[in-house]
């Protein structure tokens, strides 16, 4: 006869899945901080969708942590659909760099962030991503072409290269 606990189920997209099946993902991996800078990945001319980004990253370990930063020029539908992928949308006034340094250290230093994930294609990002390598961290930095920094792609733990046709899903 099973427990209370192996007949709880979940609802998802795909339909019902056992607890074993989230069981087992839960336990599977690493525990990711995912911080995207929105100005530069969520174009569109690059048509690229949160779910391809997080799908790549379900695939390493488990996201604890999404966030979105955004210039105040955001588009309001733009800003609501962040939300309702779950991430955290964070609108600053003018330049969105330093908030998402701010943002990404905070993860750095968390104790409960195994591997920081990094969608952007912009080399002033470098230091960020050498210092959570320094700290311990697992780094990921998802890109696409054109303009994705060699210097991340060299620097970071791993890469995640989205091409336009898997952004245009």
């Amino acid at each position: 006869m099973p427990s209370n606990w192996e007949k709880i189920m979940s609802i998802t997209k795909e339909g019902v899945k056992s607890i074993a099946t989230i069981r087992s993902k839960i336990q599977r991996g690493k525990k990711i901080a995912l911080l995207i800078d929105g100005p530069n990945i969520l174009r569109k001319e690059f048509n690229v969708k949160l779910e391809d980004i997080v799908d790549a990253l379900e695939k390493i370990g488990n996201i604890r942590v999404a966030k979105v930063v955004l210039n105040q020029y955001a588009p309001q539908g733009l800003i609501e659909a962040v939300a309702n992928q779950g991430f955290e949308p964070i609108i600053v006034p003018g330049e969105t760099g330093v908030k998402l340094v701010v943002e990404a250290m905070r993860e750095v230093y968390n104790p409960n962030i195994d591997i920081l994930a990094l969608a952007t294609r912009n080399a002033e990002f470098l230091p960020l991503i050498l210092k959570a390598k320094e700290k311990g961290k697992e780094t990921v930095v998802i890109g696409i072409e054109p303009g994705f920094s060699s210097a991340l792609k060299h620097g970071a733990d791993y890469i995640i290269l989205l091409t336009p046709e898997e952004a245009e899903k």
